[in-house]
């Protein structure tokens, strides 16, 4: 069994294990992107997103650009949801200035042509680039695997691209539920494999991002979201005990019933997040990462510096990681990141 033990020298593992931190660990979702010049210029060498995500060599570089330029103690595998189901058979490509685009799965005869059996192996590339990355890593920086949940990838998968209305999926799934539970099923199977596999190969946690656990009905949001996850968190711990954090992004006050319930060592916060109501009431059942409105981090200034500090301030004495509510956005300034990075250290 692959282990984490108990966190070692990594200060975000001992958090993920319970151990508050005299300053909190931080890393920032999408911290290798677009806002760095040198990712620019590495993907400037692949006309193809997937093929980019699929070359160890620059991924792994991509990977260790922002701990390089900024110290965090984490870096995320550079990847993309999607590759789940690139692996699983779906038509996927990316469009320049419009996003992803698959061939919407929106019936039983479109479901057969995927399938969940080796989509992991299929993406043995991604698992060359964890083994990179971790050799580029000094020892008290982790390596953070990642996945999208089934529910966010199915979204993409029967909407056929990324969309501000996620409500086609919900209505298939009311119209044709065996068929949203077989994908789901199907998605949950891959990732866990998917998982194991970057755990085997070296990443020191793995997180599941669930982009659009929004909105859901509490009983709809139990199956798809929370449910899927557990499963998925209960498949990779028969095969490796590294700390699992899940985000489920706009869920709103169902974060309390996934702290309690969840069985996940980490729970991401969005910035809609009541921060005292988090520390109060889920504080105590999960550690918490997050909160941090990535739009602060644009503009800068007092109010960026103000909101990292109340965020340090309040989360002090219970395990927490600093990081936003959701990803960098490309006009990010990267001397603001440095600032954050700078205040939340204490320098």
């Amino acid at each position: 069994m692959v282990s984490s033990v108990s966190g070692g020298s990594q200060p975000l593992l001992q958090v993920l294990h319970g151990h508050p931190q005299s300053r909190p660990p931080i890393w920032f979702m999408r911290q290798a992107g677009r806002y760095l010049k040198e990712y620019r210029d590495v993907r400037a060498r692949h006309p193809g997103f997937i093929e980019f995500c699929l070359t160890p060599e620059d991924a792994a570089e991509v990977t260790l650009q922002p701990i390089r330029r900024f110290g965090m103690d984490a870096a995320i595998l550079f990847a993309d949801i999607l590759l789940i189901p690139h692996a699983m058979g779906q038509n996927v490509r990316f469009v320049k200035g419009e996003g992803p685009k698959l061939e919407p799965v929106v019936s039983a005869d479109l479901m057969k042509t995927l399938s969940a059996d080796k989509a992991a192996e299929r993406l043995s590339p991604v698992y060359e680039t964890v083994r990179l990355v971790r050799a580029g890593l000094d020892d008290d920086k982790t390596l953070i695997g990642f996945a999208g949940s089934p529910w966010t990838v199915a979204t993409y998968m029967i909407n056929g691209q990324g969309t501000k209305d996620p409500s086609a999926a919900r209505q298939l799934f009311y119209r044709e539920p065996q068929m949203v539970r077989d994908l789901m099923a199907m998605l949950v199977s891959a990732t866990a494999d998917y998982l194991i596999a970057q755990a085997e190969a070296g990443a020191d946690a793995l997180k599941l991002f669930d982009s659009w656990a929004a909105g859901l009905p509490e009983n709809v949001f139990r199956e798809l979201c929370l449910e899927a996850n557990m499963e998925i968190a209960r498949r990779v711990r028969e095969k490796t005990d590294v700390p699992i954090l899940y985000f489920p992004k706009g869920a709103g006050a169902l974060y309390e019933a996934v702290a309690i319930e969840g069985s996940f060592e980490g729970l991401a916060m969005d910035t809609q997040m009541p921060m005292e109501w988090a520390k109060k009431t889920l504080s105590p059942h999960v550690a918490l990462q997050g909160g941090l409105d990535p739009l602060l981090v644009v503009e800068g200034g007092k109010a960026m510096r103000e909101a990292v500090e109340y965020l340090v301030k309040t989360f002090d004495g219970v395990p927490y990681i600093l990081n936003l509510g959701h990803g960098f956005v490309p006009e990010t300034p990267p001397e603001h990141v440095a600032e954050v990075v700078k205040i939340v250290r204490g320098d």
